[in-house]
């Protein structure tokens, strides 16, 4: 048997023991949301800040005010919907994700955490429960960061991590930031007050489906997240010489493309073979000049390496410098590795570990403890608050693609774990002095949403 946490007993026990989400609700909003940039066979296309993203942003503040809860958009873009006592200045137990999605992605990453989070507020007001901290449900803007937008911008703005570059940014399509932020009612002039200070957020948790095999594989119902992997990215150029394929000799060639081969391989081998972190990946492959009649002259691969040890990162990239000075000898070709991109690993919190867990235990729920292999917006905000997650199952492991699918029931358990732990939550063990959370009130009177949804 599971041993309860003593501090959470009078919460727990008394309040959350008997009562549920309300199920069907939940799985109405997730089926309604889903709608919304859907395409026959393509799946869901709703990129952040896009007229898609925007109906969408417009749906979820009914949704919220349904659940009682007051929703502003603050200068960031993000959506914050506060309980009428997370205006007293006390530390806040804020639920959230994000809504934004890659292009013909599915339907549950994000969104199955943003409404099972409005749904436990809703549940907490129709049932009178009591909460230890004032609730703070939040959308968390581009959390995906595929229009050449930095990823996980929302969380970032709440951390106070945005940089300049960050600002600056223009999309692919030549967008400044500032326009798109605005477009949500946003304002970049005022990005600092998107910052939350440490202590302002009591706990954060966070659900999430895994988008990966495991838990499916081993039959269980909950992971439970002891950490967010770090991501170290690499980019690798190779030149050689370009020459003509039908009249230049095997032992004379300088072949891009086949060093590159050899790299991949190689990479792989970092992690299956050799376990030095737990994926080590090159997802693409440009070739110069690719000609079928041409040996390539130049190559660019880039390498994801994820681990939630920073020691085992720092051990693969000296791994991956090795084995490109190897490989540069072996092919007579001129190998440059850049480390671009260091994420550091974010280890979720004990305490509320143990929380979520019990939680899942009440419930008779099967769980395990598991790495996140993908970035989450509570990888940043474990810089500023306490923060946990939960995984639900993902049917065959897919994410990010139009058969994106979480059973109905694994939705309903996740959103029960989380009703039970914000109505037994206890402060998270590195909690800080509180300071007090931005009100907002500027914010909150110019870019407040409509009636419709949308921000004015």
């Amino acid at each position: 048997m599971p041993t309860t946490l003593s501090t959470a007993e009078d919460g727990f026990h008394r309040f959350g023991g008997s009562v549920r989400v309300d199920g069907a609700r939940l799985i109405r909003r997730l089926g309604e949301l889903g709608r919304i940039g859907s395409a026959a066979g393509k799946g869901v296309s709703r990129l952040a800040f896009s007229p898609e993203d925007q109906q969408a942003r417009q749906l979820v503040v009914e949704y919220m005010r349904e659940a009682g809860l007051a929703p502003y958009v603050d200068p960031a873009g993000n959506i914050v919907a506060r309980d009428r006592e997370a205006d007293s200045g006390e530390p806040v137990l804020m639920l959230g994700s994000h809504i934004d999605t890659v292009p013909g992605g599915g339907a549950y990453d994000g969104s199955v955490g943003v409404l099972a989070a409005i749904e436990v507020a809703q549940t907490v007001k129709e049932n009178s429960l009591p909460l230890r901290s004032p609730l703070v449900v939040t959308v968390f803007a581009d959390e995906e960061g595929t229009r050449g937008t930095p990823p996980m911008w929302g969380s970032h703005a709440m951390a106070g991590s945005l940089t300049e570059e960050h600002l600056a940014t223009v999309t692919t399509a030549g967008e400044p930031m500032d326009t798109l932020v605005a477009s949500v009612g946003g304002d970049l002039s005022r990005i600092a007050a998107a910052a939350w200070p440490a202590g302002a957020i009591d706990t954060y948790l966070e659900l999430h489906i895994e988008q990966g095999p495991v838990l499916e594989h081993h039959e269980v119902d909950i992971g439970i997240v002891e950490a967010i992997s770090g991501r170290v990215s690499i980019t690798v150029d190779i030149d050689g010489r370009a020459a003509h394929a039908g009249t230049t000799p095997m032992e004379l060639r300088s072949d891009a493309l086949v060093a590159a081969a050899r790299i991949i391989l190689a990479v792989q081998d970092i992690a299956d073979r050799e376990r030095l972190v737990r994926v080590a990946t090159v997802g693409r492959c440009e070739v110069t000049p690719g000609t079928w009649n041409v040996v390539p002259g130049r190559v660019r691969i880039p390498i994801d390496l994820r681990d939630i040890d920073l020691g085992a990162l720092d051990r693969a990239i000296t791994a991956v410098r090795r084995l490109t000075a190897q490989i540069a000898d072996q092919t007579s070709t001129t190998i440059t590795a850049t480390t671009i991109d260091r994420v550091l690993p974010a280890p979720c919190d004990p305490t509320l570990r143990r929380l979520l867990a019990e939680a899942s235990d009440e419930l008779k729920l099967t769980r395990i403890e598991m790495a996140s292999g993908a970035g989450h917006d509570a990888q940043v905000i474990t810089s500023i608050a306490p923060a946990a997650m939960v995984f639900i199952p993902s049917v065959n492991g897919i994410s990010h693609a139009p058969d994106e699918y979480s059973e109905a029931c694994h939705i309903v358990n996740g959103a029960d774990i989380l009703l039970r732990a914000a109505t037994s939550h206890v402060p998270g063990s590195c909690r800080t002095p509180a300071s007090a959370p931005p009100q907002n009130a500027t914010t909150r009177e110019e870019h407040r949403c409509g009636s419709s949804g949308s921000a004015e």
